[in-house]
């Protein structure tokens, strides 16, 4: 991996594992703090729903990066598995190359469609409704710059 590429990916992937951790956490306070309030005091929080919505899109955006680079998504590889490491290289590098075109148009369409929903604001909490466009802007841009990484430097088809 190229020495730049390797340091924006490791302070991406830092960055993006703590604001993980931090949604999880929050979504399980939010959610844990109005069934109390709902089923103890018999009363709830507006925005309790928003939030934890808003942190369940942004915790699983960003988390998508992380399980490009640790290979963990679901591939299916009865067929690849069957062809010589050279071949499965080079298809590797073919199938990264094009999953992060993919994620390139991803990011720039999610920009898109963000600024035009800037004006438009939650219900419950007042937001722009793009908050929940960031972190697929995030995660597809980071994403994106794994999968480059990956097509530049396939692994070892044995791992």
């Amino acid at each position: 991996m190229a020495p730049a590429l390797s340091r924006i990916l490791a302070r991406a992937d830092q960055g993006a594992r703590l604001l993980v951790m931090a949604g999880a956490a929050l979504m399980v306070a939010v959610v844990s703090a109005q069934v109390v309030m709902r089923y103890v005091f018999n009363g709830s929080f507006d925005w309790a729903d928003e939030a934890s919505r808003i942190a369940f899109v942004w915790t699983i955006f960003l988390a998508i990066p992380l399980g490009i680079r640790d290979g963990s998504h679901v591939g299916i590889e009865l067929l690849v598995r069957r062809f010589p490491p050279r071949i499965q290289r080079l298809l590797a590098r073919v199938m990264n190359g094009l999953a992060a075109l993919m994620l390139a148009v991803v990011c720039v369409t999610s920009v898109r469609v963000a600024q035009m929903t800037w004006s438009e604001r939650l219900g419950s909490v007042d937001l722009t409704s793009s908050v929940f466009f960031l972190p697929v802007i995030l995660g597809a841009a980071h994403g994106a710059l794994h999968l480059i990484d990956l097509a530049l430097n396939p692994r070892d088809p044995a791992q």
